[in-house]
């Protein structure tokens, strides 16, 4: 059932003879002097442009104009003043201003006084004359209205196309002979199974409508009075193109000029005479409707690309506000309801990311709230909304998360962990066996440092590592440590190979050994050619490192006599149970080259025995 808005809006349209289309000029250029698409507290609402007559002003292409090619003559039968039926006859020359009838008079400017008509070309059988009429973009349109300047053609269809003319679709037909013009049945019902089927009718005939033919979009639609919530509806309105198709005259007007069925008994009268008469003539087309922007915009404006498109507002895009504007994605896209907006909302990215999407099992299983998924999130963040650091960074928990520095490098240790990435909360890095620190940077309690890249730090060995060896001095040695003697004699100073003042400058631990690097101040007894003044290694075995024997102070001096070891492949000198150590001290200088001054002159004295 028509709705009475637009019975209001018909009636008003035919009774004013607003046929001119200038009410319906375009309103809806102008900025509204508040945004009606938001209430007064700011809350997203639905709006709409202004109704207009969409097809003012618009482009009309006709298949068939008269005296386009060449003078044409056409005949119209009117009644004048004392009420004798009279025939009227005009010429039709395109190239003449005053005598052209192009189809763009049927979207100009008319009045009723002043009627400006398209004519076709006489013919004895006008028929498949067209007129396409272009919107410029979508529309939703409530009705389209014919005003006719002869006769009412018998048979013409209506045909819509959504797509700027790729398809068409019809959407109403007029004949007195549905079934044997358009093969279809008169006057059907429309229900809800069949709400987008085109119906043909002869109304266009009996009603009380005159040479004006308007067709309704929603009426006798069962979903009219839920249009919002119906998108069979909502498509069935949506068009950017018209089509009107004549098929062919009113079959009575051979009667009407006392003409018989027969065109070959024409009476006197030629083919030429009697097709003056047969010519199809509109005076004006007009199509009232909003432009289609889908609840989200109150006006149709010229982008800067000068297309006639909807001035978008809810964070929407697009020449029909069908899509959310970039970024805009963490709900889907809906079309304004009385109820809701339906706004688009942008994505949280925590400032770190400039475009996201939209994933609808997300959206489903955040409870129909969140859908956005940020992309390509900058600054050292990840997550779907850049919430969290990318691996190899920990979150600097005195800065916002929106900072530009929220995202903070771990700094594990290249060697002493397995990796870049750390923990998100604490910042610990994944350490390798035997390390310890947030960032794995120093050896654990109970392991020492090696060379090795593989296993920096080892565990050091403590006594119960040896407990059960077979060799009775190692077990024997951690009770008495003999190689710092109580006293140094001749015996000993003859019995080595080597006597030398060292210093000893720093330590490390290598695989389970003691490594000192020393200074060699002084030689006293050169056992090989090599040993000389310098720096070089000195070597103590984890055996004497556990037993503290000897032990030495870095930065202390020390007198050092030992036995070469030539079985030992480690390049310095050696620690082992021949070798002496005694701390020096400032006496100790004379006792040393008196002990070397007879080593020289072959005065030791005879050792007997292999233990000292």
């Amino acid at each position: 059932m028509i709705t009475s808005v637009l019975r209001y809006v018909l009636a008003l349209y035919f009774c004013m003879g607003i046929a001119h289309g200038a009410y319906f000029s375009q309103f809806s250029m102008r900025a509204p002097d508040h945004d009606p698409c938001h209430d007064h507290t700011g809350r997203p609402v639905r709006c709409v442009p202004e109704f207009i007559n969409a097809a003012f002003g618009k482009p009309v292409i006709a298949s068939d104009t008269c005296g386009t090619n060449r003078p044409d003559k056409y005949c119209t039968v009117k009644e004048g003043p004392d009420g004798i039926i009279r025939e009227q006859c005009d010429t039709c020359d395109a190239r003449n201003h005053f005598q052209s009838h192009p189809a763009s008079l049927l979207t100009d400017l008319n009045s009723i006084g002043n009627m400006t008509c398209w004519v076709s070309t006489p013919s004895l059988s006008p028929q498949n004359v067209s007129l396409t009429l272009s919107l410029g973009k979508k529309f939703e349109l409530t009705y389209v209205s014919m005003h006719f300047c002869s006769r009412l053609p018998d048979s013409m269809a209506l045909y819509k196309s959504a797509d700027f003319g790729k398809t068409w679709t019809p959407f109403q037909f007029y004949s007195s002979e549905c079934r044997r013009i358009f093969g279809r049945d008169p006057d059907v019902s429309i229900t809800k199974s069949n709400e987008q089927e085109a119906v043909c009718t002869a109304s266009h005939i009996m009603g009380p409508g005159g040479n004006r033919v308007a067709f309704p979009f929603l009426e006798n639609r069962p979903s009219a009075q839920n249009f919002e919530n119906s998108p069979v509806l909502q498509d069935w309105v949506t068009a950017t193109d018209i089509k009107v198709v004549f098929s062919r005259l009113s079959p009575d007007q051979a009667e009407l000029y006392g003409l018989s069925n027969d065109v070959n008994s024409y009476g006197n009268e030629t083919d030429d005479e009697v097709k003056q008469r047969y010519f199809y003539s509109m005076g004006e087309l007009a199509v009232g409707g909003r432009c289609k922007c889908n609840g989200h915009a109150s006006r149709c404006i010229f982008d800067k690309m000068g297309r006639y498109t909807c001035d978008c507002k809810h964070n929407t895009a697009g020449t029909e506000c069908e899509m959310c504007k970039p970024f805009h994605y963490d709900r889907p896209w809906g079309r304004a309801t009385a109820n809701s907006a339906n706004s688009c909302v942008a994505c949280n990215c925590n400032q770190h990311a400039k475009r996201c999407r939209f994933d609808a099992e997300l959206f489903r299983l955040s409870g129909n709230r969140s859908g956005g998924v940020c992309l390509n999130c900058r600054h050292n963040t990840a997550g779907r909304n850049c919430h969290l650091c990318k691996p190899g960074f920990v979150r600097d928990t005195s800065l916002p998360m929106t900072h530009r520095k929220a995202c903070k490098s771990c700094g594990c240790h290249p060697v002493g962990s397995l990796g870049k990435s750390c923990n998100q909360s604490s910042g610990q890095c994944v350490c390798k066996p035997g390390v310890t620190g947030t960032t794995c940077n120093r050896c654990a309690k109970g392991y020492q440092q090696s060379r090795s890249t593989v296993t920096p730090c080892i565990k050091i060995p403590t006594k119960a590592d040896f407990i059960g060896s077979s060799h009775s001095e190692e077990q024997d040695q951690c009770s008495k440590c003999r190689i710092v003697p109580k006293r140094l004699n001749q015996k000993k100073f003859c019995k080595r190979d080597h006597a030398v003042q060292m210093v000893v400058v720093s330590r490390e631990m290598v695989d389970g050994w003691a490594k000192y690097k020393i200074v060699v101040e002084s030689v006293f007894k050169r056992g090989t050619e090599n040993m000389q003044r310098g720096e070089t290694s000195l070597w103590i075995s984890p055996q004497g490192v556990i037993c503290k024997c000897p032990k030495l102070r870095v930065g202390r001096r020390y007198l050092l006599l030992g036995k070469n070891d030539s079985d030992h492949e480690r390049d310095g000198l050696m620690v082992n149970p021949q070798t002496v150590l005694v701390e020096w001290e400032d006496d100790i200088m004379d006792k040393v080259l008196r002990f070397s001054k007879k080593d020289k002159l072959g005065q030791c004295p005879e050792i007997t025995s292999h233990r000292y």
